[in-house]
């Protein structure tokens, strides 16, 4: 019996129901940054520090079932970091919030493409595969914004928005052969 036939039906549950959380999380942030995205406010820098801390404890929590920690562990990390960056960046305007989230964006995007293709056996990965490609585009887009003179935290929130539905989509798949060979 392989390690993913024993592991695989322990991981998936709880996942999924992490996925369902970040998915709720991310539409209920999305919708209270939009509201509050014309200017850094005590509002939008509270929301925009508790997105990376947000993903920390998402993290953590999923440290509690997984086998393939390193990515989460980097994760945690990276994610860290960002929540601190924001909150010094957010002293220095929208440009500098835009490329701290960009380059936050880029690396976790990598992190959770490589999560992804280590967890596709799971099913339900490739929305996070995805998710993680476009993350990285994202986070190139925002610092590029960043030259902007007129750049604003709105594409953050449609950012998360998206993000929240590649969480549903792989909670929905979760569990699902990503192959018909594939049992699980």
């Amino acid at each position: 019996m392989s390690s993913h036939a024993v592991t695989a039906p322990t991981i998936a549950p709880a996942l999924r129901r992490l996925y369902f959380v970040r998915f709720g999380f991310a539409l209920v942030w999305a919708g209270l940054l939009f509201t509050t995205a014309s200017t850094l406010g005590p509002i939008s820098v509270a929301l925009l520090v508790l997105y990376p801390l947000f993903d920390v404890a998402a993290a953590l929590v999923d440290l509690r079932s997984a086998k393939d920690t390193l990515g989460l562990y980097v994760n945690i990390a990276i994610s860290g970091i960002a929540g601190i960056g924001l909150a010094v960046a957010a002293g220095s305007g929208i440009l500098a919030v835009l490329r701290v989230w960009g380059a936050w964006a880029i690396v976790s995007g990598l992190v959770q493409l490589a999560v992804g293709i280590g967890r596709r056996k799971l099913g339900g990965q490739g929305a996070m595969i995805v998710s993680g490609a476009i993350s990285t585009v994202a986070g190139t887009s925002f610092i590029l914004q960043a030259t902007q003179p007129d750049a604003s935290l709105v594409d953050l929130a449609g950012y998360a928005a998206l993000g929240g539905l590649f969480f549903l989509v792989s909670a929905i798949r979760l569990g699902r052969p990503s192959h018909p060979s594939v049992r699980g």
